[in-house]
């Protein structure tokens, strides 16, 4: 069985990704249409599949042309299914979507927007989580509550340590400075925030990152209850 995922940098600081499953792919959240079709046609790929984790127009900017072009079927939230145009098949909690030789699992997330899901494929390891959890951070609070964020990373935290993380910004650096305002004691947050530093300087991403290393370095998973991570959330909106 073969499987790789490909990240596309999209817009000012988002990521679009490929999954290559076998003969087939799929695109999940697609904010802009063009950078992702440069690297489907650089791998002769034809998606059949879209993903998407919300409606917000960063990660569905490219739907319409990747549809047109491919017609790919998009999955995405059924309860944000007058928010995004012409979904195919809308999913919710506990919902399995075939992909070649794999399959993913979708986990509702709500906080960021109220409809928020994740893919999440056991097998492989994977976790497509768009602006829920970050590296060593997490998704704005834009929709939903305190508590529902809360909620739904300690569902994200659930996962093995060893899923590959791939959210949907480029946020690291700016996040792991915050976390060592609250944790400056903590070596592997540190070691973590320099190995970003490392990596931008190159003008690299410094995703995947894994779930192991959230636990170790990400001060919202790392919140004893709701109250701390809502403080957390509170402080770093004022930034």
């Amino acid at each position: 069985m073969t499987h790789a995922v490909h990240i596309i940098p999209t817009l000012d600081d988002n990521y679009a990704y490929i999954f290559i499953s076998g003969t087939q792919c799929v695109v999940i959240d697609p904010g802009e249409a063009l950078p992702v079709i440069k690297q489907l046609e650089f791998l002769k790929l034809t998606p059949t599949h879209i993903f998407n984790t919300h409606h917000h127009d960063d990660h569905i900017g490219g739907n319409a042309e990747l549809t047109s072009r491919y017609g790919a079927r998009i999955f995405a939230p059924a309860s944000e299914k007058n928010r995004i145009p012409n979904i195919d098949v809308g999913v919710r909690q506990g919902d399995h979507i075939t992909l070649g030789e794999s399959v993913f699992q979708v986990i509702e997330t709500p906080g960021h927007t109220r409809g928020h899901i994740c893919f999440y494929s056991r097998t492989r390891h994977v976790l497509f989580c768009g602006d829920t959890l970050f590296s060593m951070g997490c998704g704005r609070i834009l929709e939903g509550t305190p508590d529902e964020m809360w909620q739904s990373l300690c569902k994200l935290g659930q996962l093995p340590n060893e899923t590959d993380v791939y959210c949907g910004h480029e946020y690291t650096l700016s996040n792991g400075e915050f976390s060592l305002t609250v944790e400056p004691d903590n070596l592997a947050l540190r070691e973590r925030v320099e190995t970003a530093r490392d990596l931008r300087a190159l003008g690299l991403p410094t995703l995947p990152t894994t779930i192991g290393q959230e636990k170790k370095t990400n001060v919202f998973l790392r919140a004893k209850d709701a109250t701390e991570f809502a403080k957390l959330r509170a402080e770093k909106d004022t930034l």
